[in-house]
């Protein structure tokens, strides 16, 4: 069904990088998340009305304002495929971002209006009509949802959409809350005992639960996040696999929407290379990236030695030092300046970020210290750094 969906009405599906495409999927996502969670809540809500369930009810009103938040996404997405002007020269895809944040309201608001009524239904509960074709309907609304959930997930996965992603999380809430409702009902009907107002109270903690992990999703990249270890090594690897370029670091990976991405990364260039030749090269791996990883790439281009075997043995000694140090840490741009009495040596010293303040601090200072102990000419003039990729880091020595 879902490739049928996606054959049928999204013209170059294939083609998901384009905005154009980008956008199709959104809006498909959102029509029929509109259509299924409208059906859902009719039906759910004539059942609630029939069973006199606040549970079967908090699920149908849950669903409605799963429809308002399609309505609301399909709004964001089309809002967000506004190309770029002069006041937004990065264009407006954070507006989907935007859409998403505000269905995570409307779904802790849903959340917390069931929590008070399903309080309310513990303290004077009423009487549940058990009836089979009911359980019926609402096993057949998990059947739904759980479709509606893997088809938000295939498309999200399609395109790398989070707001997809993350309204896949919430229909798998939703399964979860409607089969605990079905579970509430059948129970009433073998034992004759009412739990529908705790069960009410689980489905509005879900749905609660849901609206957060949303919320959280959409605030991330709207606050900045760390660049994904996959695409860190997408972009490494690309640059690097041109010649002249001889390694790349302090990558930083900006994001203005799904599928619109700024980067900044400092390339290594042999210093005995001309450097109209080398800014050819930046040149082209610019404009290259831009087709083929769809990424608007700023390169700053760094002259480093690669020939003088006294400057590089030095290096070498201080990485084996900071090794034994912190292998979490590294160095790059190194450079030598030989005097008489001493020589000085340049260079950045990269530090995992989520190191405490006093570590940072520390770190550069006993790696200066190290250095000089191992040869007393030496200088350390050193400018810290921090690696923004999302993995993990082994913590420093203390």
């Amino acid at each position: 069904m879902t490739e049928f969906l996606v054959r049928h009405f999204i013209k170059d599906y294939k083609d998901v990088e384009k905005i154009s495409v980008r956008t199709a999927y959104g809006v498909l996502a959102s029509i029929v998340g509109i259509f299924c969670n409208v059906f859902l809540f009719i039906v759910k809500f004539i059942v609630g009305l029939v069973l006199h369930s606040v549970s079967v009810t908090a699920d149908a009103f849950n669903n409605l304002s799963d429809a308002g938040s399609s309505i609301i996404s399909f709004v964001g997405v089309k809002m967000a495929e506004k190309p770029a002007d002069r006041d937004h020269p990065f264009g407006h895809g954070r507006i989907e971002y935007i859409a998403a944040l505000i269905v995570s309201f409307l779904v802790l608001e849903v959340g917390f209006t069931f929590l008070k009524d399903s309080f309310s239904k513990i303290w004077t509960p009423e009487t549940l009509n058990f009836q089979a074709v009911s359980v019926v309907i609402l096993i057949l609304s998990v059947a739904v949802k759980l479709w509606l959930g893997m088809f938000n997930r295939k498309l999200g996965q399609k395109i790398d959409s989070k707001v997809m992603m993350a309204v896949f999380t919430d229909s798998m809430g939703d399964v979860i809350t409607t089969g605990a409702t079905i579970l509430s009902i059948v129970f009433f009907g073998v034992t004759g005992i009412n739990i529908d107002g705790f069960v009410g109270v689980g489905v509005a903690l879900v749905v609660m639960w849901a609206g957060v992990g949303i919320a959280k999703d959409t605030l991330e990249p709207l606050i900045g996040e760390a660049i994904d270890p996959e695409v860190y090594d997408q972009i490494k690897k690309f640059v690097e696999s041109y010649d002249g370029i001889a390694g790349t670091h302090d990558l930083i990976v900006h994001n203005y929407g799904p599928g619109r991405s700024m980067a900044s990364i400092h390339a290594e260039v042999p210093n005995d290379v001309d450097i109209g030749q080398s800014h050819e090269i930046i040149d082209r791996i610019e404009r290259e990236a831009s087709k083929q990883l769809g990424i608007f790439l700023v390169i700053h281009m760094d002259p480093v030695e690669m020939k003088d075997e006294r400057v590089l043995r030095i290096r070498e000694k201080v990485e084996k030092i900071l090794k034994e140090m912190d292998p979490s840490c590294s160095i790059h741009d190194f450079r030598v300046v030989h005097g008489e009495a001493q020589s000085n040596l340049i260079f950045d010293m990269v530090i995992p970020i989520e190191y405490d303040e006093k570590t940072r601090e520390e770190l550069p200072v006993r790696l200066a210290e190290r250095i000089k102990e191992a040869d007393p000419r030496y200088e350390c003039v050193i400018t810290v750094d921090y690696d923004y990729v999302a993995k993990p880091e082994e913590g420093p020595e203390k």
